[in-house]
């Protein structure tokens, strides 16, 4: 038995083959959301951007964007229950490019 879930339609979501070769997939994504100095979810950049699943969910996300802070891509700006997409009531972290990005000094 997999452990992806299929979507409501019964298709299986892309998935990449490796953690690194997923993050240099969507990295571009991110890094363009962070020029635009708007704040975002990382679920709202996945959605808007229609990126593929990562090959563990429950920690690529996190690493992807943890390694965007130490590049100085993002900051953290707040946490946010309202942005939620499963509606549940847990927080999840906004985020923004900073001013280094926005500048377009870093990548």
């Amino acid at each position: 038995m997999s452990a992806i879930q299929p979507a409501i339609d019964g298709t299986l979501p892309v998935q990449a083959a490796d953690y690194h070769a997923w993050a240099d997939q969507c990295r571009p994504a991110f890094v363009a959301a962070a020029r635009t100095g708007r704040m975002f979810t990382s679920y709202e950049i996945a959605r808007d951007n229609d990126l593929p699943e990562p090959p563990n969910p429950r920690a690529d996300w996190g690493n992807l964007v943890l390694s965007l802070v130490r590049d100085g891509l993002i900051e953290h700006v707040a946490f946010d229950r309202s942005r939620r997409p499963t509606g549940e009531r847990s927080a999840v972290a906004v985020w923004r490019g900073t001013r280094a990005a926005q500048a377009e000094r870093v990548a």
